[in-house]
């Protein structure tokens, strides 16, 4: 009887690590981007969107930038005041182009101060700060590059997710995209060399995603922003980490998600029945 207890009790502490180790496998995170508070923020959006995210309990939450319009300290307190109700383990900003604007770029650390590297129990969360004063196209400059690759050295064996403002890719549906990073090769080189699995950008309110070798590239629409593009719904990503496999959906904000292989089919559908497709337009 006595051994019987003991092997029971054997099996149950057994059960227990299995349990906790499959417990630091798993990670929610949340990527919301292009608030934009000032004339173009569609602050009941925001606020949905919050509280939607809130009721997600996410591990992670990252804000890849546009905070704000035009890098306003009225505009910083709005965002400030509008994000606080943000609710996560951890909270990861990140600065975008129109955050540098009128001297922002003084401002927000002040505001939202941040960490470059964030670790969880299976990843790694790096920041890339892309924004440059007064200008809409972004770099990560050479030093900043070489400091990528040295820090994710250190984080072999946790998944790799890399956070910036810019686009590394160009994104449909865009236009004439002359603002990307200025130096998207080399970055581009290092999160390949680097193993990196996971890339989440923000900047052209047009939600997509990219696969480069084992690496994925997401692009976030906008949460807020009345400015939209091919995707005509404000949204956040929800990405799912286990056993070191990234899954990313899109949100929309009250209603559901769409996978994002979805949202390029139909951008095909869409192309397919453009008017300008056709022998007879005047759009020709």
């Amino acid at each position: 009887m006595l051994q019987t207890c003991v092997r029971i009790q054997q099996i149950t502490l057994l059960y227990l690590e299995v349990e906790n180790k499959l417990r630091l496998i798993k990670m929610l995170l949340v990527q919301i981007s292009d608030v934009h508070c000032g004339p173009m923020l569609r602050q009941e959006m925001l606020r949905s969107a919050i509280k939607e995210i809130n009721d997600l309990s996410p591990d992670v939450a990252v804000v890849t930038g546009d905070l704000t319009e035009n890098g306003l300290i009225s505009e910083f307190k709005t965002a400030a005041k509008e994000l606080k109700r943000l609710k996560a383990e951890k909270l990861i900003y990140l600065s975008g182009n129109h955050d540098y604007r009128s001297t922002g770029y003084l401002l927000f650390r002040e505001f939202f101060p941040f960490s470059q590297v964030t670790e969880t129990d299976n990843a790694v969360i790096i920041v890339l700060s892309s924004a440059r004063p007064d200008r809409d196209d972004g770099e990560v400059g050479h030093r900043q590059n070489i400091w990528l690759e040295r820090t994710l050295e250190k984080f072999k064996n946790k998944v790799k997710i890399v956070t910036i403002h810019h686009h590394i890719v160009p994104v449909p549906d865009t236009g004439a995209d002359q603002i990307t990073i200025v130096d998207a090769g080399d970055v581009l080189r290092s999160l390949v060399k680097s193993h990196v699995n996971l890339v989440l950008c923000g900047h052209r309110h047009r939600p997509w995603q990219w696969k480069m070798e084992d690496m994925l590239v997401v692009h976030a629409g906008s949460v807020s922003c009345e400015k939209l593009r091919g995707f005509f719904c404000n949204s956040y990503n929800v990405v799912e980490v286990k056993n070191k496999k990234v899954d990313a959906k899109l949100k929309i904000i009250g209603g559901g998600y769409v996978n994002f292989k979805e949202i390029v089919k139909r951008r095909e559908i869409l192309q397919a029945s453009d008017i300008s497709q056709y022998s007879d337009s005047l759009a020709r």
